[in-house]
């Protein structure tokens, strides 16, 4: 039985919150608390499996209850929190640095049966068995992201020097799921305002965030980041990511491209149509990386960038929050280099060193 503290100042969304998760038989809330000093509190007293997380309450918001239950008291942590306000959403975003490990939407009825509520209850589930770190009070920004192991400088791959001799990449592309906004946080704010290469970016988020996911990467990393728009021309040091509902493309090497056909392994936008229209747009000359996420979305598109001479990277075991993703990458042997998180961006950079004429 996962045992799950429900946190929000309004009685009535607690009492729904309730309802739709103790319609599945796994789930029973062992408490809620109308404030973060009372979540704290809790906490301290007794050791939920997971925490749903307000953000904006009287007196102590989610915000500081997520800084002090990750020291004190380490669990889980989902956001669910509104969408109408941006400060809202930047603040939200801010908490996953601490800690905490998606950020999700308030729903809108209590209808167990609702998709977004089979969703919700999806989410607290597979979120309960993650393994989260202690945090120190002092934590903000850029993240660590959890490591079962240490990590060392990138060491050069010994076919990266015929990669950048012969492939000049023109593009990265990057997807990725649970546990994505601190992995972008920390690869983004390892490389330079100067970095020579548009970077576009498939991220699975509850729809309504990416505008907000937008605006806080741009405002934690040296990057102007936003969500990328019909026919636009990519250039550098900028990031794109995709809108909600919407297959990222390219038309050629310069242009992004919209695709509404269905979803590809339930995922729309998808990072395997992304990487697959790069592989026939950009052949070997891009460089690919998948991310923490659960699933398999990706994979495949990842071996068709592999098999056309792109530069492909999986996030190792020991950084991803959840290993389903880049796993699947590797499993198909799509992938020519995995590497830690804190690794990424000095191999980027190497990658993406100019070659002297």
């Amino acid at each position: 039985m996962i045992r799950v503290l429900i946190v929000d100042d309004m009685k009535t969304i607690r009492m729904s919150l309730r309802f739709i998760l103790e319609s599945d038989p796994e789930l029973t809330v062992m408490g809620e608390a109308a404030s973060g000093e009372d979540a704290v509190a809790f906490c301290r007293k007794s050791r939920p499996d997971i925490i749903t997380m307000d953000i904006n309450m009287p007196g102590m918001g989610g915000y500081e209850a997520i800084r002090q239950i990750m020291s004190e008291a380490p669990c889980p942590i989902v956001v669910i929190t509104a969408i109408e306000s941006q400060s809202l959403m930047d603040v939200s975003f801010k908490a996953l640095a601490l800690g905490a490990l998606t950020v999700l939407p308030k729903l809108k009825g209590p209808l167990p049966d609702d998709p977004e509520a089979k969703s919700l209850i999806q989410q607290i589930k597979i979120m309960a068995g993650v393994k989260v770190v202690r945090r120190s009070l002092r934590t903000e920004s850029p993240p660590t992201m959890p490591n079962k192991a240490v990590v060392q400088p990138a060491a050069p791959a010994k076919d990266t020097v015929s990669f950048k001799l012969h492939k000049a990449a023109q593009v990265v592309a990057i997807g990725l799921s649970t546990g994505g906004p601190p992995a972008l946080q920390t690869i983004l704010s390892g490389l330079p305002s100067s970095f020579p290469l548009p970077i576009v970016i498939v991220q699975h988020i509850s729809q309504g965030f990416m505008f907000g996911l937008a605006s806080w990467l741009s405002n934690v990393t040296p990057f102007r980041c936003k969500v990328g728009e019909l026919g636009e021309t990519i250039k550098p040091g900028t990031v794109y990511l995709a809108p909600d509902n919407t297959h990222l493309t390219f038309k050629g090497t310069s242009n992004l491209w919209f695709d509404s056909s269905d979803p590809v392994g339930g995922h729309r936008p998808s990072a395997t149509v992304l990487f697959e229209s790069v592989a026939q747009n950009f052949g070997a000359k891009a460089i690919g990386i998948l991310l923490t996420g659960m699933g398999q979305d990706g994979a495949r598109g990842l071996k068709a960038m592999h098999e056309a001479g792109a530069y492909t990277i999986a996030q190792d075991e020991a950084s991803s929050l959840i290993f389903s993703m880049p796993k699947a990458a590797i499993e198909l042997n799509a992938v020519r280099e995995v590497l830690g998180i804190n690794q990424i961006a000095p191999r980027l950079k190497s990658l993406a060193e100019k070659i002297p004429e």
